[in-house]
């Protein structure tokens, strides 16, 4: 049996579950999704608890189960407590902005940096150099948050760049001159 897959999904109070077929839609205070359950996989509610069954015992089966349920349970979290990345940007006068769907980054390049979001993600900007992404979606917070500190990683030398908050940068020694 699947160690993940067998695992009960609780359901809090303040999310609702609709499963239809194979397509299952939650809906909480900090958004609403929705996904299609992988193949060879099925849901079940009872009350408060969701559960993921499989068809077959094969490999795939076996691998759908966890991944089923895995991507249940992010859903559900999402829609109830959302997810959280945060960034920092180091170096003199790098900075972001947000306008509106926007985000505005000033990375020492010759050009500002524009990156529109994906609908449900919410990036804020502290201080010029903390920014901070919030989304019920656990893949478009992670990508945005990917995409976002792609276009400068931080460099081992100087430790200018983006970078994620808690990522530590192992620094290099430059060179000597003898």
């Amino acid at each position: 049996m699947s160690r993940i897959g067998s695992k009960l999904i609780e359901v809090p109070d303040k999310v609702k579950v609709a499963i239809a077929g194979g397509h299952v839609a939650a809906e909480g205070p900090k958004g609403k999704l929705e996904m299609d359950m992988p193949g060879r996989t099925s849901v079940s509610q009872e009350g408060n608890i969701l559960t993921v069954a499989r068809d077959g015992d094969d490999r795939e089966a076996r691998a759908m189960h966890g991944l089923g349920r895995s991507l249940l349970n992010n859903m559900v979290l999402g829609v109830s407590e959302g997810y959280v990345k945060k960034l920092e940007i180091n170096g003199v006068g790098f900075k972001a902005l947000v306008n509106g769907n926007t985000v505005t980054m000033n990375l020492g390049y010759s050009h500002p940096i524009k990156y529109d979001l994906p609908d449900q993600v919410k990036v804020t900007v502290d201080k010029d150099t903390d920014v901070t992404i919030e989304g019920p979606d656990k893949q478009k917070v992670g990508l945005v948050a990917a995409e976002l500190r792609g276009f400068y990683p931080v460099e081992p030398y100087k430790g200018k760049g983006v970078k994620y908050a808690d990522e530590r940068v192992r620094r290099k020694e430059g060179k000597t001159v003898q």
